[in-house]
């Protein structure tokens, strides 16, 4: 059975998709957004603008130039406007605000958590991953691994694994280099389409993905999860921390943030209408475990 792209959008999602079609307003809506965020930041005591000049310092090109593939083609889905970025992940500017920003979103998810939120929410997913993987993992794959948050997270608690974390951007991957000689850890960055990774079949105890479903069409996802596959070994785990659409808080969003919201995601109204559990088992997967770590987000689990 393959499954069909329900990604026909309800009435409130289609008055926000009907605001943001119109350049201007969308473009207010990015800027808006922006703002909000960087004032959060500040309030919280994540000093945006201070820790983003001081990447900025770095010699980054340099370090972008021992990660990228040059032969690399980008498809078109990753090339529209993302996160408020015109260029979306391929800048400098998505690049060296990624560690600031996952601090200031996630420091709302619970209400005493402040600017700590970024990392309880990482080890909630860690929780249930540790729970569910019968032996430690020895190798492992970050799918959209970013400036290598998710992956330094996921080698603190399997400290013995080998560890390789995949992202299209250079730019991010620049970062999580820099991040890696910073930190002494030996980390094997690769620069490639989580759909279309390159690496060996078969190889791997864990493939782990940290919010990278929600920011891609249907159909790439279908991808991922069949890459996925194939790189596990028999018996191997795919887990999957991604944004909740069975959370009540997006049911009761308010228009005007649902509206910031997605004139930064857009790929969200296919994420949320997407039966992940079936996606899983077509691509070659045991029916997951699916867990709520956060009162918005989800651990999905799934043994090849």
């Amino acid at each position: 059975m393959t499954v069909a792209a329900n990604t026909t959008p309800g009435l409130a999602s289609r008055l926000v998709n009907g605001v943001l079609s119109i350049k201007p307003l969308a473009n207010l809506a990015k800027h808006q957004a922006r703002k909000m965020m960087i004032e959060r930041a500040e309030r919280i005591g994540v000093h945006w603008n201070q820790e983003v000049e001081a990447l900025r310092s770095q010699d980054l090109e340099a370090e972008m130039a021992k990660v990228q593939n040059p032969q690399i083609s980008y498809p078109e889905y990753y090339l529209r406007s993302f996160h408020a970025y015109e260029l979306g992940d391929l800048c400098w500017e998505a690049a060296t605000e990624v560690e600031v920003a996952a601090r200031t979103v996630h420091a709302g998810i619970w209400p005493d958590a402040g600017a700590e939120g970024d990392a309880r929410l990482r080890q909630s997913y860690h929780d249930i991953l540790k729970a569910h993987l019968p032996n430690p993992p020895q190798n492992i794959v970050d799918l959209g691994c970013s400036v290598g948050m998710s992956t330094f997270a996921l080698q603190e608690i399997f400290p013995q694994a080998n560890f390789t974390g995949v992202d299209l951007s250079p730019y991010f991957l620049a970062i999580a280099n820099l991040r890696s000689q910073q930190r002494h850890s030996d980390i094997n960055w690769v620069h490639a389409g989580a759909e279309s990774t390159g690496l060996p079949t078969a190889s791997y105890d864990l493939v782990s993905t940290f919010l990278m479903c929600h920011e891609l069409p249907q159909t790439v996802t279908m991808q991922i999860f069949k890459e996925a596959r194939r790189l596990l070994r028999p018996g191997g785990h795919l887990a999957i921390m991604d944004m909740n659409p069975k959370s009540e808080i997006y049911g009761k969003m308010p228009p005007y943030i649902l509206t910031l919201l997605k004139s930064t995601e857009p790929y969200l109204d296919e994420y949320f209408a997407l039966d992940i559990e079936q996606t899983l088992i077509d691509a070659g997967f045991e029916a997951p475990t699916i867990t709520p770590n956060s009162p918005r987000h989800r651990t999905i689990i799934a043994k090849a």
